[in-house]
C-alpha cells in the first residue's frame, strides 16, 4: 500500500506520545507522576458544565454556522474589547474546534510551497509541523536562555528575507513559561509592517501569567489587519476535552478559514460553544484560583530544581511549565526523559520535543498537585546524583 508523500513531512506532539507510554507503566502497576501533559489538573467550572447539560436539553445538537454562532462570536468580540482593547465586528471571528485549528487553517490559507515562515524554537511542534507539511519552509527563531526565552528581535530581522511570509510568536510561551515584552512586540510589529508579513500570534496562555502584564501585538498601528489571534477556552477554563478554540483575523482572512472549516469540519459542535460562551460572562472566579494555584506549584518547582546538583531553572512568568537547563547532567534530553520515565516514575517531556535548540532541556507541566510535584523532586533529585555518580 502506498501512502501520499506529504505523510512524510508531518510530525507530532510528543507529550502524547510519552503519556501513552506512561499509561502503559501504570497498567504494569508502577506508580508514574504526570508532569509531561499540558493540560490542568482541575475540572472544569461547574456553572460552564451546567450551561453546555442546559444547552443540550435546549436542543444545541445540530448543525451550526461554520464560523460558529453569532451571538456567541459577539461575546468573543465583547472579550476581545475587554483584554485586547478594540472594537471587533463578529465577521473577523471564527470559532474552532480547539487551538490548533486556527494554526492549520491560517498556514493553509497564507502560505504557498516555497514561502518561508519564522516560528519560536523551543516552542510548539505543532507549529513547525505544519509548516513543513506544506512544503514551506521553516525558520527557527532560537529562544535563549539567556534572554530569559524571548526572541531576540535584532536575530529575527536578520532571518527575514523576501520569501518570509509569515511570523509565528507566542506569549506567554510553551514550553518555556517566557513572555514578550511590550518593546518585543512593538519592535516585531514594526518589522511585519515594513516587510509586509502576517503575524499568527499565539495568546492560548494570555489569562495564566504571574509577575507580568499581557501584552498583544495587536495593540501597534497596522496589526490589527496582518494578525491572526489564537485563543481559546482549554488552559483558562479547563476544558481541553472541550475542543473549542478561536481565531481573529481580518475579515477577508476569516471567510477562507470559515471556507477551510466548512470542509474539515463543517461546524464546531453546538453546545461546546454555548458553553464557551457562558466561561466568558461567567464568574472569573475558578480561573483566578488555578492561576494563583499554578504560582504557588511553579514556585515550589522552580526552587526545587534549582537545588538539585546538576540543574538549574529560570522561574517562568506564564503558563505552567518549567524548563530547566539540564545540560551539566551529562545525558541528552531525551534519553534523561527515558531515564526519569522507566527508572523513576516521573513523565516529562526532552527538550527537543519543541525544536532542536530545546536540547539540554527538559519540560516539567506543574499542573499536577503541590505534593505531586514534591514527590517527583525526590525522585530526579535522585536521578541528577545517579548521573553524578558516573561521571
Amino acid at each position: 500500500m502506498k501512502y501520499a508523500e506529504r505523510l512524510n513531512r508531518l510530525g507530532t506532539e510528543t507529550a502524547f506520545v510519552v503519556l501513552a507510554r506512561a499509561k502503559e507503566l501504570e497498567k504494569q502497576g508502577k506508580k508514574i507522576i504526570h508532569l509531561e501533559i499540558g493540560e490542568p489538573d482541575f475540572d472544569t467550572p461547574k456553572y460552564i458544565r451546567e450551561a453546555a447539560v442546559k444547552a443540550l436539553w435546549d436542543g444545541y445538537t445540530h448543525y451550526n454556522p461554520a464560523a460558529g454562532y453569532p451571538e456567541v462570536r459577539e461575546v468573543i468580540a465583547a472579550e476581545m474589547k475587554r483584554t485586547r482593547g478594540f472594537e471587533v465586528p463578529i465577521e473577523e471571528i471564527v470559532i474552532v474546534p480547539g487551538g490548533k485549528p486556527v494554526m492549520f487553517y491560517a498556514i493553509f490559507a497564507l502560505v504557498d510551497e516555497g514561502d518561508e515562515v519564522i516560528y519560536p524554537n523551543p516552542g510548539f511542534p505543532i507549529y513547525e509541523s505544519l509548516i513543513n507539511f506544506v512544503n514551506a519552509k521553516a525558520v527557527p527563531i532560537y529562544l535563549r536562555e539567556e534572554n530569559d526565552f524571548r526572541l531576540d528581535v535584532s536575530e529575527l530581522e536578520k532571518l527575514v528575507t523576501p520569501k518570509t511570509k509569515l511570523i509565528i510568536i507566542n506569549s506567554p510561551q510553551n514550553p518555556t513559561g517566557g513572555i514578550l515584552t511590550r518593546e518585543d512586540l512593538e519592535r516585531i510589529a514594526r518589522l511585519a509592517v515594513e516587510n509586509d508579513l502576517w503575524v499568527l500570534s499565539d495568546e492560548i496562555y494570555s489569562r495564566i501569567i504571574y509577575e507580568a502584564t499581557f501584552e498583544s501585538i495587536t495593540q501597534f498601528k497596522g496589526l490589527r489587519e496582518r494578525t491572526i489571534i489564537l485563543d481559546g477556552f482549554s488552559k483558562t477554563y479547563a476544558m481541553t476535552g472541550w475542543r473549542i478554540g478561536y481565531g481573529v483575523m481580518n475579515k477577508t482572512l476569516a471567510s477562507h478559514v470559515s471556507r477551510l472549516a466548512t470542509n474539515c469540519t463543517s461546524c464546531t459542535a453546538s453546545f461546546t460553544q454555548i458553553a464557551a460562551a457562558a466561561a466568558l460572562k461567567g464568574p472569573q472566579n475558578d480561573s483566578e484560583q488555578m492561576v494563583a494555584e499554578f504560582k504557588k506549584r511553579r514556585d515550589v518547582i522552580v526552587d526545587g530544581l534549582n537545588k538539585i546538583p546538576g540543574i538549574s531553572c529560570r522561574r517562568p512568568l506564564g503558563a505552567f511549565y518549567a524548563f530547566p537547563n539540564i545540560k551539566k547532567l551529562g545525558w541528552n534530553a531525551k534519553k534523561l526523559q527515558e531515564h526519569l520515565l522507566d527508572n523513576y516514575g516521573v513523565a516529562a517531556l526532552a527538550g527537543t520535543a519543541f525544536g532542536s535548540f530545546g536540547e539540554g532541556y527538559l519540560r516539567f507541566s506543574y499542573a499536577n498537585s503541590i505534593e505531586n510535584i514534591k514527590g517527583a523532586l525526590v525522585q530526579i533529585e535522585k536521578a541528577a546524583k545517579e548521573l553524578e555518580s558516573k561521571r
